[in-house]
């Protein structure tokens, strides 16, 4: 195990050092030679372009870091401008005042020298520990020619500095496999040193987010305010009005004509009936019934039910969310069963709700076409909005062809279905 491990901190660490000496060093020769031309105005055409690969190169180190050793590098960007479409000095000017992206700048040049070495020396340890081996076992008379062969400080001219060579290569053998991997790590922790936010960093970029979320949240609300209005005057009060009308033209004909009142009467009767129904359909789509009172999972169960596709639902929650979380996560559910029928062109769902290390899980499969992109204005970035204001996050998974693959997690804690706390 500590030889598998060892070998694969080596591996990685050979490629880790060459993808920062190269990749960091280019981008910051590119980034200082835009800066340089801004005054000619061709600097604030790259900038944005060049900054934005930045920050792709320091999100992929952060991924390598969580991935491979658990070291988790906050990023703590700034959401952008709001014409993400826009270049030029405001796109550029709204990067560079962003501290992370100011840290992503500094840590090129750390990258490129400090994390490059920290990031060699599991592959030179376990390479020269090799090389030592190989010259105890008589390479020394390939590559000596006669002369001194230098392995490390020891000078090899013959097999016994051979041997002495294979000693110290064994202790390095021993160190390579000892330290290899807290080696590879320390390049990473080292990277977090540079690139993680401070305190007062976190605690700003958690304010802007709150301060978005929160009016996120309120533009959500007075939208659905508008649409139960819309829905009102469109739909059950116009019923009603045209229901008033008729009755009072069957108070004008019940002595004149008996049978025309009956008719009017039966007809005012199927609109009250009509109207009814509207306005059960609009309290329905204010907060389920079966959502007050069998929780989420009964009501994820019944939206599956009425999806007109086949969906497997699997439902497994011990317990029910707080009423704005159930709330939220069933209209998220129900936006992205909608968007499956409508868009996807799919021939069955797959419905998973869970909670697990204190996240309400839900994901949403289908086998349809794929090439779901929240950011094209579908209904998924109102859902991704919605979210946001309880922390959760909304991952998108849909490759041409399919399948697609929704998934949404949001932090909170399950009670029972009599009393609930997040």
């Amino acid at each position: 195990m500590k030889v598998k491990r060892a070998t694969l901190a080596a591996v990685r660490g050979l490629a880790l050092g060459v993808f920062s000496v190269s990749g960091s060093a280019f981008l910051l020769v590119l980034v200082v030679l835009a800066a340089a031309l801004v005054p000619l105005g061709v600097g604030v055409v790259l900038l944005p372009p060049l900054l934005t690969a930045v920050r792709f190169h320091a999100g992929l180190r952060r991924s390598l870091a969580e991935r491979w050793y658990g070291v988790r590098i906050p990023a703590a960007y700034r959401p952008g401008p709001a014409t993400p479409s826009a270049t030029g000095p405001s796109r550029a000017l709204h990067l560079l005042q962003d501290p992370a992206v100011r840290r992503d700048l500094r840590w090129l040049p750390v990258d490129m020298t400090a994390g490059f070495f920290v990031a060699l020396l599991p592959a030179v340890l376990l390479g020269k520990a090799v090389e030592g081996l190989a010259l105890a076992a008589g390479f020394w008379r390939a590559v000596a020619d006669g002369a001194d062969y230098w392995y490390w400080f020891l000078p090899v001219s013959g097999q016994g500095d051979a041997i002495g060579a294979g000693v110290l290569g064994l202790v390095l053998l021993h160190l390579a496999f000892r330290f290899n991997d807290r080696l590879l790590k320390a390049h990473f922790t080292l990277t977090r040193a540079v690139l993680a936010p401070s305190g007062r960093a976190v605690l700003e970029h958690r304010v802007e987010e709150l301060a978005r979320t929160r009016h996120d949240a309120v533009d959500t609300s007075a939208a659905e305010l508008r649409r139960i209005e819309r829905d009102l005057h469109d739909g059950a009060q116009a019923r009603l009005v045209a229901m008033g009308m008729s009755l009072n033209t069957v108070e004008a004909l019940l002595d004149q004509d008996p049978e025309q009142a009956k008719r009017l009467l039966a007809r005012a009767r199927a609109e009250s009936a009509e109207a009814l129904a509207e306005l059960r359909d609009l309290v329905r789509g204010i907060h389920p019934p079966v959502l007050a009172e069998r929780g989420l999972g009964d009501a994820a169960r019944a939206l599956a039910l009425r999806t007109p596709l086949p969906v497997e639902a699997d439902v497994d929650l011990p317990g029910r969310p707080e009423p704005a979380v159930e709330s939220a996560a069933y209209f998220a559910l129900s936006e992205m069963l909608t968007n499956v029928v409508k868009h996807a062109g799919a021939n069955r769902v797959w419905l998973e709700l869970g909670h697990r290390d204190g996240m309400l899980r839900l994901t949403v499969t289908d086998d349809g076409r794929g090439g779901a992109d929240p950011a094209a204005g579908s209904g998924l970035a109102g859902v991704e909005r919605r979210l946001g204001a309880f922390d959760g996050v909304l991952a998108v998974s849909s490759p041409t062809g399919g399948p697609t693959v929704v998934t949404l997690e949001i932090p909170c804690a399950l009670s029972s279905p009599k009393t609930s706390s997040c």
